[in-house]
Formats: C-alpha cells, sequence, structure tokens
C-alpha cells in the first residue's frame, strides 16, 4: 500500500500546477467593469464640445485609432499610417495608409474617409486622399505633425447617416448611455488583433468614494484614484498603478495683467506659494511642486524653475503697489482637493500682503485649473496646453530643447498661469485584473488585458 502512497499526491502536485499556469496564461473571456468621475456626452474624437480631459482620451483610443502612436519617450510610431513624408519647409505632408483595416462595421479604411474626417476636427487644415495616402498642407511649417496626429481628437472615426459613429480600434460600441454608461465590445477583427475581454462596461459620473467602495466588493475591476488618496489606498494593500506626472494643476488669470502694479502682484503670488509643504500635507506627497508648465521628465529643464517659495521677493513687489485688490479664486466644486487648496494658497498670499477670496461662482479674477499635458510629445503638450488655457502659443515647434524652454518662457511670461503641480494620473485595480498598464501619458492599456479564470466563470454565471 505505501508503495502507491505518493500516486495521489503527484496527481494533486500536476493538478494544481496546471491550475497555476492557468492563472498566469492570459485567456479570452469576461467582463471587465470601469469606473470614472466624467460624464461625457459624446464620443466623437472631434466633437470641441466636450472637455478635453484625460478620461475622454481614454474611451476615444478604447473604440479608434490614430495614423500615428506615440510611445513613453515621445517617439511617434506607424499605425494607421504606416510611412510619411514632409515636402521642404514641412508644410506639406504626405502619409500612406495601411491597406485592408476595416471599420467595425466592415467597411474598408480609405483615404478618402481618413482625409475628411481630419478636415471635421481641423477646419484649417487642407486635406486631400492620394491614391493609397492623404496629402496634409498647412498654412505654416508643422515640423511636429506626426506627433499632433497622435491626440485623440484626430482619431480616425466613420460618421454615419443614422447619427452613429464607427472606428478601427480594439472594441466597437455595444451600447451607449451618454453621461451615463458605455458598453464597448470585443472587436473580432481587429487589424491589431482581438482584445482578451469579451466586454468592457463603463459607468461615468461616480464619485471617487463610490468607484473604491466598487472595487472593495469586487463589483468594479479598474477605478481612478486622486492624489489626496493615492498614499493611503496604497497602505491598505490596493494594487496602484500610475502614469508619469502628465496633469498640470495651476492657476489661471481670466484676463491680462493691465498695468505694471498688476503684474508685480502677479509675481508675487507665484512666489509666495509653499508648493513642497501643500504638496506633503494636502497631496499626501503625490506628483511633483512645479513652476513650469511642462514636466522635467518630459523637458528635461523644468528644475531650473524655483518652486521654493520667496516671500522676501513676494513682499517687495507687494510693498511698490498702494491699492490691492481682492482677488477671486474660482475652482471646481467637485473636484475633492481644490477647496482646500485654493484654501491653503490664500493663506501663503495673506502671508505676503495678498488677498484671495475662494469662491465656487463662474465669474471669477482667476481659478484653479487642471490641464492635462495629453502627450509625450513636449511640443505637442505645450501647445495643448496653451490652446485649453487660451494662451497665445506662436511657433508650436523647434529643433531644440532651447526653442523648447523659449515657447515655454513666452507662455509663462504673459503671467496669466503659474504653475502649482505636476500629478501622475493613478488607477487601483481588481486582483483578478492582469497584464493591465496605463502609458506615461496616463492612457490605459486595456488590449492586452485579461481576467482570470476565477473572474471570467463568473461573468459566466
Amino acid at each position: 500500500m505505501k508503495l502507491f502512497a505518493w500516486q495521489p499526491l503527484v496527481i494533486s502536485s500536476l493538478v494544481l500546477a496546471v491550475l497555476a499556469v492557468a492563472e498566469t496564461r492570459p485567456q479570452y473571456g469576461g467582463t471587465l467593469r470601469v469606473s470614472i468621475r466624467e460624464a461625457p456626452t459624446s464620443l466623437d474624437p472631434a466633437d470641441s464640445r466636450e472637455a478635453d480631459l484625460l478620461a475622454r482620451h481614454n474611451l476615444t483610443l478604447l473604440i479608434f485609432d490614430t495614423l500615428t502612436d506615440i510611445d513613453d519617450a515621445g517617439n511617434v510610431r506607424a499605425a494607421l499610417a504606416t510611412s510619411w513624408q514632409a515636402a521642404p519647409g514641412n508644410q506639406r505632408w504626405q502619409f500612406r495608409l495601411r491597406r485592408n483595416v476595416k471599420f467595425q462595421d466592415g467597411m474598408l479604411l480609405t483615404p478618402a474617409t481618413v482625409a475628411s474626417c481630419l478636415r471635421t476636427a481641423n477646419p484649417s487644415w487642407r486635406v486631400l486622399p492620394d491614391a493609397d495616402s492623404i496629402v496634409i498642407e498647412r498654412d505654416a511649417p508643422a515640423p511636429n505633425l506626426p506627433a499632433e496626429l497622435t491626440l485623440p481628437r484626430n482619431a480616425i472615426a466613420k460618421r454615419n447617416r443614422d447619427g452613429t459613429i464607427t472606428g478601427t480600434g480594439p472594441f466597437h460600441i455595444a451600447d451607449w448611455q451618454p453621461g451615463k454608461k458605455l458598453t464597448l465590445a470585443a472587436e473580432e477583427n481587429c487589424w491589431r488583433g482581438r482584445p482578451f475581454l469579451d466586454i468592457v462596461e463603463i459607468e461615468m459620473g461616480r464619485n471617487f468614494r463610490d468607484q473604491l467602495v466598487g472595487l472593495e466588493l469586487g463589483r468594479t475591476g479598474l477605478v481612478e484614484v486622486t492624489a489626496e488618496q493615492a498614499h493611503r489606498i496604497s497602505a491598505q494593500g490596493a494594487r496602484l498603478t500610475s502614469s508619469a506626472p502628465i496633469e498640470l494643476i495651476a492657476l489661471l488669470f481670466v484676463h491680462d495683467s493691465h498695468s505694471p502694479e498688476e503684474k508685480l502682484l502677479r509675481d508675487a503670488l507665484a512666489v509666495c506659494v509653499d508648493r513642497a509643504s501643500i504638496r506633503s500635507v494636502l497631496l499626501q506627497g503625490t506628483g511633483e511642486p512645479a513652476a513650469s508648465i511642462l514636466p522635467n521628465w518630459m523637458s528635461g529643464y523644468g528644475f531650473v524653475f524655483p518652486t521654493q517659495p520667496d516671500l522676501q521677493q513676494a513682499r517687495r513687489d507687494r510693498e511698490q503697489v498702494h491699492t490691492i485688490p481682492v482677488w477671486t479664486v474660482g475652482y471646481d466644486a467637485n473636484d475633492s482637493i481644490a477647496r482646500l487648496l485654493v484654501e491653503r494658497i490664500a493663506l501663503n498670499a495673506r502671508d505676503v500682503g495678498l488677498s484671495l477670496q475662494p469662491s465656487t461662482s463662474r465669474s471669477t479674477d482667476l481659478r484653479l485649473v487642471r490641464l492635462s499635458i495629453v502627450s509625450t510629445d513636449p511640443w505637442i503638450g505645450l501647445a495643448n496646453v496653451a490652446t485649453v488655457a487660451n494662451l497665445p502659443i506662436g511657433d508650436a515647434g523647434g529643433n531644440s530643447v532651447q526653442d523648447l524652454y523659449r515657447a515655454e518662457q513666452a507662455l509663462l511670461a504673459t503671467q496669466r498661469l503659474i504653475p502649482l503641480f505636476h500629478l501622475p494620473a493613478t488607477y487601483a485595480s481588481a486582483k483578478f485584473l492582469r497584464d493591465w498598464s496605463v502609458g506615461a501619458d496616463g492612457s490605459w492599456r486595456l488590449a492586452d488585458a485579461w481576467l482570470t479564470s476565477e473572474k471570467t466563470n463568473g461573468d459566466k454565471r
């Protein structure tokens, strides 16, 4: 009898080994439920009525593709376009399209459709189909056009007569309840390959507390985490994934300064904020203090902008002005940390003789804003911040770090924008979600994500 006692043990070991392999090998199937705070009402990439937010970018790139992709180092790669070439002067570009790509409704991707789509998103561009390519002509040199085409607003969408919209991305729209819920299904014939997940359900308009409750109860597989939550949630053992610092928190003045005295007061405000202390206490050590628009990891020169407060300089500037106005500072009442940030900045300002009044009114002198840099290409990131903040950008392109530095300095010289912090996009995920990641720019990478067999079997039940 003892001679054969080892057999059950061996069989059990083999079963456990097979199960272990099954849990580490990607498998198809299952429904991933995601929660986000934002509640977009349109999925059209070119719809300018929608706010330029990271969550909307991520939804766009689950359904649609762009002509070019960009990696975490800012290198442009082929996507729907396989190659591109600029004429001398960088005003005329030709992009050769990938062959045999189909939209999710089975229609072939054609140069005419691509050209029409890009004209819709960019009315000032001249875009023409040309055999198996498209030609883009710009009014001014556009040396960074391949990188600009990676922006979600330039995603290629086919707009149908019945009002529906289709793309060439890894998932197609199965159900859409604007501002509430989006259900996506895997695209079997995606040119990049079928994703592992069968379904992605995205609940919108969920506050951060409700998102975390859903994650803890196992109802949700992926949720957003705020900067002030990240440290506590990590200490509790949650699985957190973060991008590079890609969101700029800043003070944005509504109008240009109209007098030398106002310029002095804006200078004083910029150097009186104790960014390090606010980051440590209110943001729980998340992100980086910032006095530059672009984060240092992207530009390489962010460290030359001092972030330490200079109270003596602030007081000298303040003392040159006889009448001190009360500036109203607006903030988003739905932003969980905005009010505390504004109140702390107001205290810093009071220490040097400035007067700030926090307000939730839409009519204020300046606002606390969150600006998404959206791209790992520094020129595109800088141009996007300028566009969203309604700041003059000038020539959005160059060949050197010096050119980039001068362009950023010119934006800061307007005294409309006071950078405060660079924050990452952070997410918490369930243990059953495997091989998901987030790009340096905050983009979701769900095409290779999969669910463990326990979760997929649970979905089937």
